[in-house]
């Protein structure tokens, strides 16, 4: 009687510590696949983190001082944090192609990447407005007196291309769209406005951006409305300006070649930096809702890329800071924002800016989704 005893006890102990091991594999089990799926939901959920970083930056422009593209500014694309670059003479010399190219390579080897190119830009108008050696040789005004003028502006924009593809860049802040008035006065004293006849200001600068775009790099229609009646020493980069001038003739001449411009499918509008109290006494027409909103996507139907002037500009010293003042042109429809200082830090204050007004909602989120949409649709054509 003794041994089936101890063997039924010994039968009722290995069956305990058979359920005791099952247990404890399902509870380590649980335990390790719980991690896995804890681990696999917080990366999910910093995917929109990564989004809004990659969508915020698209639309900040970012400038650098001297030849050497700064290890701070590849850090920060890789990041998804850039959306471009604009160069200056200063930034320019026989290595600048490969650089430009290096700056791209960082970002397509970004586990960010979304297949857009950065944009990278700069001022080639032509004349002595140019940071990058080549065409177009002829001014704005060479250009107008020529004949017949589209003839030189076609070849101007094809020169343009030529040389900025040369540099690697897809870009191009021209052309200067205004409508001079007086001999010497502030586009005149540079040669920057093709005529002070309206129709031949308008007909060159489609032809000029027709030729450039046709060759595959961005143009840009600058300054909107207008700073063709902007006396020598208004100069915006410097400090305020009010152009004083009848909402009739802001429309009647100064608008003329913008209006052509968007007909002739112009990528981007620059804004100015100058106060239009026919419109608005209160703002700068880059910050002001009246003109990005109502004029120059209401009235006139541009439905491109707006991209701001430089954002440390002295025409904007009592709206804040660069962050302050980035923020202002979003909320006012600024698509593309254009830290060109010459400081690397001046673009991560305006990103930093720009994305916690999105993450807080003080930036309407609609408006900057449709913005973005409009940035990436022209970077993903170049």
């Amino acid at each position: 009687l003794v041994f089936p005893l101890i063997a039924d006890m010994l039968r009722m102990h290995t069956t305990f510590v058979v359920l005791v091991l099952v247990l404890f594999s399902s509870c380590l089990c649980s335990a390790l696949f719980g991690s896995s799926k804890s681990s696999s939901s917080s990366s999910s959920s910093s995917a929109p983190d990564d989004d809004l970083t990659v969508s915020v930056g698209s639309h900040i422009i970012y400038s650098y001082p001297g030849t050497t593209v700064p290890q701070q500014l590849l850090q920060l694309v890789e990041a998804g944090k850039v959306g471009g670059i604009i160069l200056f003479g200063e930034n320019v010399n026989g290595n600048t192609p490969a650089a430009m190219k290096e700056i791209q390579a960082t970002w397509a080897k970004s586990p960010l990447y979304n297949g857009a190119p950065l944009l990278i830009m700069t001022d080639q108008e032509g004349g002595v407005i140019v940071r990058l050696p080549g065409g177009p040789y002829q001014s704005e005004k060479q250009v107008g007196l020529a004949h017949p003028p589209t003839s030189a502006a076609t070849q101007a924009g094809q020169q343009a291309a030529t040389t900025l593809k040369n540099y690697a860049n897809n870009a191009n802040l021209a052309p200067v769209c205004g409508v001079y008035r007086q001999p010497g006065d502030f586009l005149d004293q540079y040669q920057r406005s093709y005529s002070t006849n309206a129709t031949i200001a308008a007909e060159c600068a489609v032809a000029f951006i027709k030729a450039q775009q046709g060759a595959g790099v961005i143009a840009t229609a600058k300054h909107f409305p207008g700073l063709g009646a902007a006396s020598r020493n208004q100069n915006t980069d410097e400090g305020p300006v009010t152009i004083n001038i009848s909402l009739d003739d802001l429309r009647d001449i100064d608008e003329q070649p913008f209006i052509a411009a968007i007909k002739a499918g112009v990528d981007m509008i620059m804004p100015s930096w100058a106060v239009y109290p026919a419109l608005d006494s209160s703002y700068p027409s880059g910050i002001s809702t009246k003109w990005l909103q109502d004029e120059l996507r209401g009235r006139l139907g541009f439905q491109g890329v707006t991209i701001s002037d430089a954002l440390e500009a002295g025409a904007l010293t009592k709206f804040g800071g660069y962050g302050s003042r980035a923020l202002l042109a979003a909320r006012a429809g600024m698509d593309v924002l254009l830290a060109s200082a010459r400081d690397v830090s001046q673009g991560q204050t305006v990103f930093d800016t720009i994305y916690a007004a999105v993450k807080n909602g003080t930036l309407d989120a609609t408006s900057f989704n449709n913005a973005t949409a409009r940035i990436m649709n022209i970077r993903k054509g170049h």
